[in-house]
């Protein structure tokens, strides 16, 4: 091949694009020590280069996918944390919900018996003030009657155990006739 180009460049003239025959081979000596020299000395280095990148970054990848996995099992721990915290919330507010039925229930109770015990005083007082006016009645009829009848009669009735006989009998007998009418 050589041989051929020089023949034709020696026929004709020089072509430039095929370079001089000496010129060709110190070029093709050279390209052979260059790559001679990039494939013992430059190429293992940046093959290491290149492993040790490949290297960190499946590393990182693994590291990556640790990371997710540990984040999945934080996520899934949180998750249940909140599950958990929401159920506990639940409960102590149907707690809550309960203490507070039973404190109205006790103090609606507690208000049941302040009321009793307020109508069972009135009661006792009503009581107390019908037997106090009645006893008081009783003086005023009995003075009353006893002075009508003693006008009546013309005479004084001032025998006090007598005049008070008359009066409970006739007290009694209005109290029946009373009672009958009811």
């Amino acid at each position: 091949m050589i041989a051929n180009l020089v023949q034709l460049a020696a026929g004709e003239e020089q072509n430039p694009l095929i370079p001089p025959g000496p010129e060709l081979l110190v070029g093709t000596i050279a390209f052979a020590i260059v790559f001679f020299f990039l494939a013992k000395k430059l190429l293992p280095n940046i093959n290491k280069v290149l492993e040790e990148r490949r290297e960190a970054i499946e590393g990182g990848m693994e590291k990556a996918e640790s990371a997710q996995i540990e984040a999945q099992s934080v996520l899934e721990q949180y998750k249940a944390q909140l599950a958990e915290a929401r159920h506990e919330a639940a409960r102590l507010r149907q707690e809550a919900t309960e203490q507070g039925t039973a404190i109205i229930q006790e103090m609606k109770a507690e208000g049941q018996r302040q009321r009793e015990e307020i109508i069972a005083a009135g009661h006792a007082q009503i009581e107390a003030d019908r037997k106090a006016a009645a006893q008081a009645l009783r003086q005023d009829v009995g003075t009353l009657a006893t002075d009508l009848a003693g006008k009546l009669v013309g005479e004084s009735l001032e025998d006090h155990a007598r005049q008070s006989r008359t009066i409970d009998r006739f007290l009694a007998e209005l109290e029946e006739k009373a009672e009958a009418a009811r």
